[in-house]
């Protein structure tokens, strides 16, 4: 009987953490300066030219971090190309995780893909890992380079999202 309790309480918090990330996985949030930086005195570490190996954005730069074997990279690098071409001065920066382990450990990035959305000066404003829900991606790399608008011609779920048709445009 025991046994039987145990195996109920393994599967309820099972249930609930995979519930958790799952509800996680493809949102953008927003990054604190104490989330994943290292801080120098009172300001925070910026991610340069050198460290992704490109130049950033005029104004926003997407950095997407990618494994040979990921699933979801493909997908996630023709959202982020769309939402880059939408608006000039938006950047897409993909960095190999494996060939980077320096830059994946200091930024604390723990699966692929995971996306940051930097600012012109390269400051982390935002993060999300798994593939990325569009309007979150959106209103992540909106905030930041204000031209990029979004129009909705009908409901939007959170998912379905991905290229094509979405009922969501970039202006």
């Amino acid at each position: 009987m025991a046994g039987l309790i145990a195996l109920v309480a393994a599967l309820a918090v099972a249930t609930a953490l995979g519930l958790a990330i799952r509800r996680r996985s493809g949102r953008m949030r927003p990054v604190k300066d104490s989330f994943s930086l290292t801080s120098h005195g009172d300001s925070t570490e910026l991610l340069s030219t050198t460290d992704l190996g490109a130049p950033l954005g005029e104004r926003a730069t997407l950095v997407q971090f990618s494994t040979e074997f990921c699933t979801y990279c493909g997908p996630t690098r023709a959202l982020l190309g769309e939402v880059a071409a939408a608006e000039t001065g938006v950047a897409v920066v993909e960095i190999d995780a494996a060939e980077r382990m320096d830059l994946t450990r200091r930024l604390n990035i723990f699966a692929t893909p995971t996306v940051l959305v930097l600012d012109a000066d390269g400051a982390i404003v935002s993060r999300g890992s798994g593939l990325p829900d569009k309007l979150s991606l959106i209103a992540a790399t909106g905030a930041i380079a204000p031209g990029i608008a979004i129009k909705s011609r009908r409901g939007i779920g959170r998912r379905g999202l991905g290229s094509g048709d979405s009922g969501i445009s970039v202006e």
